[in-house]
Order: C-alpha cells, then structure tokens, then sequence
C-alpha cells in the first residue's frame, strides 16, 4: 500500500513538472541519437533504442562510477559479514526497512517505469512520456548488465542463496533515481535517491546481500540510467575514493555545468 502511494506521488510530481516547464521553439532536426522527443513518443522507440544506450555505455564518467564503486566494494569486503550480521539482527532495523523487498522489486521497477510512460501518453505530457521510455530502457540495460555480473561472479549470499554480487534491488532503484534526477534535477533527484539507498539498506536488514554487493548494485544502476538519458541533465558528480581503516567508502561532489 505504501509503495502504491509512492508511485503515484512520483507520477503526480513528475506531470506537474513537466507542466510548468516553458515549451521550446521548434529547432531543426537532430542527429538520430536513439532518444525520442516529441508528443507521440512511440511505444517501439522503447526498444529501438536500446542499441543507441548500450554503445552510450562506456564513457569516462560511467568508467570512473564503476571504477570507484569496485575500489569501494574491495575496500569493504572484509567487513561484509559483520555489517550484514549486525543490520539482520537488529529488530528495530529489520522493521524499518521492511518495505525496501517490495520496493526495489524487479516487478514493482519495471510497473513504475511502465507507468510513468503510459501516463505520459495518456495525458499528452512528452517528457513524461519520455522519461518512462528512458525508465523502461535503463531497467532492460541495468538487468542485463546485474544479472550478467551475477553469473559471472557467482557469489553466496548471507542467507546462503545464490547470485550475490550485484544487489539486483539496488541497482533497479538505482536506475530510476539516475533517470528521475538526469530528466528532473535534484527536486525529484534527491527523494529518488534517498528511496534507492533505502532500497540498498534493506538489502543488508533482510540478509540477502553484503554491503560490496549493494555498492557495486548501486554503481550499475547509475550507470545504466546515464546511459538511456544521454542528453538530459546539467548537474554531474565528481567522484573519488574514500579510504579509512578497515574499510572504505565514495566521496560525491555535485558540479554544476553551464
């Protein structure tokens, strides 16, 4: 029920947005980069730009999210157990992120990304319209590349299951959170991240995933969101690794670009 709330309230938010901003004059045609502007937005251009997002992949700044993200993840690994251990035995944590499960769900992911296209259309919002199609690619790239990573690595999870490494959860809401701030800026940006990293967290409370997994989760989530939005969004992060004893973490600083 709560989540159903929230996909409303994020639907609601992103048409009011897309209502109040001042349409552009009409411009010469641009080069096909595999994004669809314009009212109709075609429900086949959700698949005929995949091509375009996957080569939009490698790129200096989706390298150095990974990059950092891995570097972070090795750095934390040895503390991966006692972390888990001790968000899965506290009660109070466990209850608290309850919701994340249902949340970062394959199912609930893709529902929204659907959504949100679907109300774009039926509303005659285009960038609405378009964000959805970004969402719906961005989680089609994000579960090939996370389950293709699970695969290869293979590792066991805490509660002793299968395909550890990435949190899939976490890098679903991840994606959303990158599309929602790339089309949206930091208003919507910055409550679709707090809800990502909720997500991350209740990975670790319900002991299905170590803290590596829901870092490195987190980074192919963003990346993949970049991917499908190429050409939305100002506001870049620098990043940079963060080491201290006995662990490790990612330092963010937002640069704002002209």
């Amino acid at each position: 029920m709560r989540t159903s709330i929230l996909v409303v309230v994020c639907l609601v938010s992103m048409t009011r947005l897309a209502s109040a901003q001042t349409p552009e004059p009409p411009s010469a045609p641009a080069a096909d980069t595999g994004t669809v502007h314009g009212a109709a937005v075609p429900f086949r251009s959700i698949f005929t730009g995949l091509g375009h997002d996957v080569r939009h992949l490698p790129s200096p700044a989706n390298g150095l999210i990974l990059g950092v993200a891995g570097f972070s993840a090795l750095a934390i690994h040895p503390r991966d157990e006692v972390l888990t251990r001790r968000a899965s035995n506290s009660e109070p944590i466990d209850e608290t992120f309850d919701a994340g499960a249902l949340l970062g769900n394959g199912i609930t992911q893709f529902g929204l990304a659907f959504g949100t296209y679907v109300v774009g259309r039926a509303t005659g919002h285009a960038n609405v319209a378009l964000t959805g199609s970004d969402l719906v690619r961005g989680q089609i790239v994000n579960a090939l590349l996370t389950q293709g990573v699970k695969f290869s690595v293979q590792r066991r999870r805490p509660n002793g299951g299968r395909y550890s490494f990435p949190s899939g959860h976490t890098s679903a809401a991840f994606v959303t959170a990158a599309v929602v701030q790339r089309h949206y800026g930091w208003r919507l940006g910055v409550p679709a991240y707090g809800l990502a990293s909720y997500v991350a967290m209740s990975r670790l409370s319900e002991n299905r995933h170590f803290a590596s997994d829901v870092l490195f989760g987190a980074a192919i989530g963003m990346v993949s969101g970049r991917a499908v939005t190429v050409g939305h969004g100002r506001a870049q992060f620098d990043l940079a690794p963060i080491g201290v004893r006995g662990g490790g973490g990612v330092g963010f600083t937002l640069r704002q670009t002209p």
